[in-house]
């Protein structure tokens, strides 16, 4: 079976509420250790919606002045 796909405002909304978190230090050492990690993979998650995103836009314009 598949991974879910995690929406973008999904992983942004969950990179937030990691960074609030560590700012208030409510994270062990233990912890934010896989917290980093988690937010490293949220942050590809979110640059590579932005990519695609920026790609389809991009071919839709280019669509929209070729006609």
């Amino acid at each position: 079976m598949g991974r879910k796909k995690i929406l973008y405002k999904d992983a942004v909304n969950e990179i937030e509420e990691i960074l609030l978190k560590i700012e208030n230090e409510e994270f062990d050492v233990d912890e934010l250790s896989d917290k980093v990690k988690r937010v490293s993979v949220l942050l590809k998650i979110c640059k590579t919606k932005l990519h695609e995103t920026e790609d389809e836009v991009e071919k839709i314009l280019d669509n929209i002045e070729s006609e």
